[in-house]
């Protein structure tokens, strides 16, 4: 990997690798998260790719926003694209970044030439019962306060609780983590909910005849691992389901999952 580039715009911290010329390439990260959680999986992504990774407004090294409505999210990504001057971007978004991603694409469709998204919930009805260690992070009282005295192995240990597999946890993805409070943490889960309660992902994407491919886990422990097949509805949609993955194919089969992003044979 070479990293040739950070910089600040639009109140978010933008990293890119792999050379400025080959085609534009975005990864959006998950609820809570960074661009940093996207490293297993740069180096075979940059040798192809300019790869762009974002940390959205309030997450790692981005400063809060006024607002986190996924659509205003999508704004600020459009901005940095426009700044950049880049059309036609492959746009890949990680669980709830697979949200920013889908309005990204309805707000304007010029910037986006494909889709990949990765563990991301279609609708509601597919969520499962979550696991304990997210439950208590996220019930008040005790989840403020636990967030607030959270160790780096507690973190370690939430982001372990969604996969179906041993992974290492990079440094860079705690050290994103820890960038970003509870209030931001609480405040994206509630307008991602908001954004799929109002209408489906598969809805959204059906009228837009942008191609998509949908990466998720057959073990996922967030998400009913069938409700991928909701996608199938979308044209020029491709569903692809990892054997044994849980909610993080960029962690747990990192190889496989860059394979799919290049769509490269396996």
């Amino acid at each position: 990997m070479n990293e040739y580039d950070v910089e600040h715009s639009h109140g978010m911290h933008v990293v890119h690798d792999g050379p400025r010329q080959a085609p534009p390439l975005l990864l959006i990260h998950g609820s809570g998260a960074s661009g940093g959680f996207w490293g297993p999986v740069v180096p075979a992504l940059a040798a192809h790719h300019h790869v762009l990774r974002v940390d959205l407004p309030g997450c790692g090294q981005s400063p809060p926003p006024p607002s986190y409505h996924v659509p205003v999210q999508a704004d600020r990504v459009a901005a940095v694209l426009d700044d950049l001057g880049l059309r036609q971007v492959t746009a890949v978004g990680h669980s709830s970044g697979g949200y920013v991603a889908t309005a990204l694409a309805e707000q304007r469709p010029d910037l986006v030439g494909s889709l990949a998204l990765i563990s991301t919930g279609p609708s509601l009805g597919a969520l499962l019962p979550q696991p304990l260690v997210l439950r208590v992070l996220l019930g008040p009282p005790l989840g403020r306060l636990i967030w607030s005295m959270r160790s780096d192995a507690m973190i370690r240990g939430g982001i372990r609780a969604t996969a179906a597999r041993p992974v290492d946890v990079p440094d860079d993805l705690i050290a994103g983590l820890r960038g970003t409070s509870y209030r931001a943490f609480r405040s994206v889960l509630r307008w991602n909910t908001a954004y799929v309660a109002e209408r489906s992902v598969p809805e959204r994407l059906a009228a837009l005849g942008i191609p998509l491919l949908v990466i998720f886990g057959s073990a996922d422990p967030r998400w009913e691992p069938s409700s991928a097949h909701q996608y199938d509805a979308v044209p020029n949609a491709r569903v692809e389901l990892l054997p044994g993955v849980g909610h993080l194919p960029i962690l747990e089969a990192p190889e496989a999952t860059s394979r799919l992003l290049l769509g490269t044979p396996s």
